[in-house]
Formats: structure tokens, sequence, C-alpha cells
């Protein structure tokens, strides 16, 4: 089964009845009615965009009471670094509802993520919020970083990735550069390889875009001690540098 085809009819139903239990004024049968036999022939990103227009409309105009709701049906956290695709898929349009209205209300769209990427990532939601007020998500995700879920964590660097797949390219690694390397730097021992794999990501991204920038970071690293962690992200940053 594709991932896409699990946005169907059941569960667009199933969808709208969630939304229902926290906001009793949401229009779930004319929201699934909407929807109904028109996300059989779309792709992935198609049928969010579907879901969430569908979302604006019957929703409240209010985008903040919106949020303050959806908090109530993300259920219980993942209990590993895995899951987020096997248990959380269901809240993607949710993130997508973000991803488009966040700017709204930017403090509690950011607040929301963070309790989101412990179900289901928040990478490409929480992007917008950085376009619009980098210093301010920077200041942020540095504190992210120290965070104990691995989730959040792997957020922070996820989120300043220049050319994260699916996603307009982002260029707050260059144009905040301190700030940048901060995230990166208090991450590269990390233990959990979750957030390694988004380390070297970044690593490997920065390359593309500014190599010298990259070479500068990870020099600085070795002057400050070495460790497992940081010798595979290294190797991972550097994986397409390896073959020229």
């Amino acid at each position: 089964m594709k991932h896409k085809d699990h946005y169907n009819d059941e569960y667009v139903q199933d969808f709208s009845q969630k939304i229902f239990t926290v906001i009793p004024q949401f229009d779930r049968k004319t929201f699934s009615r909407s929807l109904r036999g028109r996300l059989d022939d779309k792709e992935l990103f198609a049928r969010f965009d579907c879901i969430v227009n569908a979302m604006t409309e019957n929703l409240p105009r209010d985008y903040s009471e919106n949020i303050r709701a959806f908090f109530d049906i993300l259920g219980p956290e993942l209990e590993q670094a895995e899951g987020m695709f096997t248990f959380g898929w269901w809240l993607w349009p949710v993130s997508r509802y973000v991803e488009r209205h966040g700017n709204e209300d930017w403090p509690l769209s950011l607040s929301f993520l963070k309790e989101l990427t412990k179900r289901f990532t928040g990478e490409y939601a929480i992007r917008p919020l950085l376009r619009e007020h980098p210093l301010e998500i920077l200041r942020e995700l540095i504190k992210w970083t120290k965070d104990d879920n691995v989730h959040v964590r792997r957020l922070s660097s996820e989120a300043v990735r220049i050319r994260l797949p699916w996603s307009e390219k982002l260029l707050v690694a260059i144009d905040d550069f301190d700030q940048y390397s901060r995230i990166l730097t208090n991450l590269k021992d990390d233990p959990e390889k979750f957030v390694q794999k988004s380390v070297g990501n970044n690593l490997n991204d920065l390359f593309k875009e500014a190599p010298d920038k990259a070479k500068t970071l990870i020099n600085q690293w070795k002057d400050t001690g070495h460790s497992k962690a940081q010798e595979w992200i290294i190797k991972h940053g550097m994986r397409n540098q390896s073959r020229d």
C-alpha cells in the first residue's frame, strides 16, 4: 500500500471525527462530503492540500483557537526514535494546516510543533515560521537541541536544512550561520542515530551551498575533541565529497 493511499475516504471520516471531538463547531459532515471520492486520483501532497482546503473551509476562522484545540487530538508520544510514519502518519494534514497558516500566531504554532514532533514530524510546518521570524525561531531551536526528547532534538536540526526534500530551499544556514552552527554543534555528539543522520544531512546540504563554511565548522569540531557520534556525522555529511 502506497503511503498516499492511507489518505482516503475512510481516513477523512475518521479524521473529521477526531477534529469534531475537540472543536464541536467543526462541520464534519460538509468536510467529509466535500472530499468524498476526490482523493483517489491525486498524489500525496495534492491530497494533503485538498484536506487542508476543506479544513480551512469548515473550521472556525480563529486559527489560534483551532490550534489550542488540536493539542488535544495529538495522542500519546512516541516511546522511541522510530515510528512517526507508522503511528503518527495520520497527523500530516494537521502539520500541513500549520505549515499554511502558522504565521497567524507563530509563537503558538512553534509550541504546537514542539508537541507535534513527539508524534509526527514538524519539519515542513516550521520552515515558514523560520522564513518570517528567523532570529526568534533559531533561538528557540537552540534550546531544543538540549531537550530530553529525541524528536525535539531532531527537529531542531531538520528544520534548518538547506535542501530538505519536498521543500523549498531555505538559506537560514547561510544568513544566520552563527546560530545555525550552534544548533549543529550542540548536536554533534548526540547519542541517537536519528539525530546524527539529520545533522549529517545538514552538513551535506551545507557542502553543496557553502563548502567553506562546512569545512570551517568541521574543523572547529575536530579542535574540541572527538566522539563516535561526531565521526559518523562528519562521514555522513562528507559522503558526496569523498567521491569528488
